[in-house]
This record gives structure tokens, C-alpha cells and sequence, in this order.
């Protein structure tokens, strides 16, 4: 059976790639501790040596939109081709070409359609920046082959939070029982309190400092019961109108079995709050 040597959760803001390459005369005072970090965590993942990647993030309304709406879709192509015009423009993110995993995201499919999740899929996906991002922080080389699944955190209805629960807990026993040699790797991307377009965009901090303290302690400790108890669909409004993405997160949570992190780390940064999660389900040298 393929083995699940880590689990990664973190999240996916688009300008770290420009600014980890400014000279230093350019870079905002930030950059240095920001660049730092990201290595540290980058770390966590090359020691377990993986073969494949599962991603899971969200469609910023690139490919997907209101007139046909997944709640979770899992990509099936041979190749995905990132990242869209407007990510080029505004953040300055390269193009890139991932390689995809076809018979893992088949077994994903069918063994998920199996156990109760209804998953859409796609043969032509094109990814954004919440997959791209942590290709280019943890596995800057783009060397490996990934299946790429995307959920919905932004067009209601929304799945509820325990639904992405559960999808964690369900792709941790497709992951387990996948019938392969091959080390995978499994690498999530959300938000922590974030505000899109709002009164409190692009504020010194998260527009909601308190939760985010609060929210990676719960990830952290793999409080999953403290996170359900205090995180709704309708809560998640009060954080930033975007903090949906947090689902992502507690996705993670789930497949991570509700587990302690073994390591844990974040960075207050200008808009939102940085943050970086890995479990090691075998232990680290496994």
C-alpha cells in the first residue's frame, strides 16, 4: 500500500513569490523573516523524500464560476497548466506546467464517489495560485506529479464545516489504502482571518487577530472538537469576508486524524496572518 509520510497545511499568499526575489535595497522589512520561514518549512517536506502530491485548495473564480459550481473536484488531467493572466499581472507569479498523477486521482474518484462524496472532476483544469503557491515555496523544483482538489469556500451554498471534515478523514483512508509503492505527500492551503475587497483589506494585521490566535492553537493541538464548537458558516463571516478558506484548514485536520502537529509556525504579516503545519502520520524519518 502507498504510504502517507506527510501532511502539510499552510497557506497561500500570492506576493511571497515576488517578494522572496527582491534585492535586498527593495524588499519591505519583512521579507527576510518571511523568506526564512517559508525555508524552515520547505524543509519539512524534502526530508520525506514523496513521490506524489495531493493538493487541496480553492478556485479563486478562474475556471470555475455561478453557472456551474462544484462543491469538491478532483483534477484528472496528465498535465495542468498555471497560473492565470491576472496572477501574472498583479502578483507576478511565472506559468507553470504541474504533472499530473492520473491513477491516483482515478482511485481518489471512484474509491470517494464509494464512500459517499459525490466528486465532480475535470480532464482540462487549469490552477491558481492556492495550488501553485506552495509548489513554489515547498517544492519550488516542480518536479513532482500532484492531484490537484478543489473546494468550494466561496460561492454559497458552502459545504459546512464538518463536511470538509469528513473529506479529510475520507482521503486519509483512500491515501492509506491506495494500492501503490509510491510516498505520498499531502499538502492543503486556506486562510486564516482574511479580508477580500472589504473595509479591512490590506490592514497592518489579519482584520481578526484574536481568531487567528485562536485558530492555530486549535490546529496546532488538533482541537477539533474546540474548532467545530466555535466555527460555523455563519461565524466565519465575522473574521473577514474570506475566511472561509479556513475549511481548508480543519480539511487538513481531518486528514491528519486529529493529531498534534509536529511542527507548527506562523508569521503576523500585513492583510493576513502566515501559518505552517506539518504532521508526520509515520514519523518523520519513515
Amino acid at each position: 500500500m502507498a504510504k502517507l509520510v506527510a501532511i502539510l497545511a499552510t497557506t497561500h499568499h500570492p506576493f511571497y513569490y515576488r517578494t522572496s526575489r527582491l534585492p535586498a535595497e527593495q524588499a519591505p522589512p519583512f521579507a527576510a523573516e518571511w523568506v526564512r520561514k517559508v525555508a524552515a518549512y520547505r524543509e519539512t517536506l524534502t526530508r520525506v523524500r514523496p513521490d506524489v502530491l495531493v493538493m487541496v485548495g480553492s478556485d479563486h473564480f478562474h475556471q470555475l464560476w455561478l453557472d456551474n459550481m462544484p462543491q469538491f473536484l478532483v483534477g484528472k488531467a496528465p498535465f495542468y497548466d498555471a497560473n492565470y493572466y491576472n496572477e501574472e499581472r498583479e502578483f507576478g507569479l511565472p506559468r507553470l506546467l504541474l504533472m499530473g498523477h492520473e491513477e491516483l486521482s482515478a482511485y481518489i474518484l471512484r474509491e470517494g464517489i464509494d464512500r459517499g462524496f459525490d466528486l465532480a472532476f475535470s480532464n482540462e483544469l487549469r490552477v491558481d495560485h492556492s495550488i501553485t503557491c506552495p509548489i513554489l515555496t515547498v517544492r519550488p523544483d516542480n518536479d513532482l506529479p500532484v492531484v490537484p482538489i478543489y473546494t468550494n469556500i466561496f460561492a454559497p451554498p458552502l459545504p459546512r464545516p464538518e463536511r470538509f471534515v469528513a473529506l479529510g478523514r475520507t482521503l486519509r483512508e483512500l491515501i492509506d489504502s491506495w494500492p501503490s509503492h509510491l510516498r505520498v505527500a499531502a499538502i492543503g492551503t486556506g486562510h486564516l482571518s482574511l479580508e477580500l475587497g472589504g473595509p479591512r483589506q490590506f490592514g497592518p494585521h489579519g482584520p481578526d487577530p484574536e481568531f487567528d490566535a485562536r485558530a492555530v492553537e486549535w490546529i496546532a493541538k488538533g482541537d477539533i472538537d474546540g474548532c467545530l464548537a466555535n466555527v460555523t458558516l455563519e461565524s466565519l463571516h465575522e473574521p473577514g469576508n474570506a475566511t472561509h478558506g479556513f475549511m481548508d484548514f480543519m480539511l487538513m485536520m481531518g486528514l491528519a486524524g486529529y493529531a498534534e502537529a509536529d511542527y507548527a509556525d506562523s508569521l503576523d504579516l500585513f492583510h493576513t496572518m502566515e501559518a505552517y503545519f506539518t504532521w508526520y502520520p509515520n514519523g518523520a524519518d519513515a
